[in-house]
């Protein structure tokens, strides 16, 4: 996921600058008025990417919970096997013990 909006985010600033770059080369006004046009495009173009790395950090975060999320269950899950191994281990070495005192007594 983090590379498709690596990739994503990497297509859409070349896209721009060569956009941006194009629309200089090539434009039929008169130069203040291109950079006008230029500066609000670019003033554009840097919104939509703020919104675009927001969305990414956003997305970022919710992983990460939801990783932590499902690393605390898998925590949860040990430690109720470990308490049930050491439940069996318990009961397993009073079997072994009771019969080591009947031997005692005899």
């Amino acid at each position: 996921m983090a590379k498709n909006g690596g990739n994503s985010f990497l297509g859409f600033v070349a896209g721009a600058a060569a956009g941006a770059l194009l629309g200089v080369l090539f434009a039929p006004d008169k130069g203040r008025n291109t950079r006008e046009r230029l500066s609000y495009k670019l003033d554009k173009y840097r919104e939509d990417l703020e919104d675009l790395v927001e969305d990414l950090v956003e997305e970022r975060k919710i992983a990460v919970t939801a990783a932590k999320s499902e690393g605390q269950k898998v925590i949860d899950d040990a430690i109720k096997r470990a308490e049930e191994l050491m439940g069996e281990v318990d009961a397993i070495k009073e079997s072994i013990a009771e019969p080591a005192l009947e031997d005692d007594n005899e």
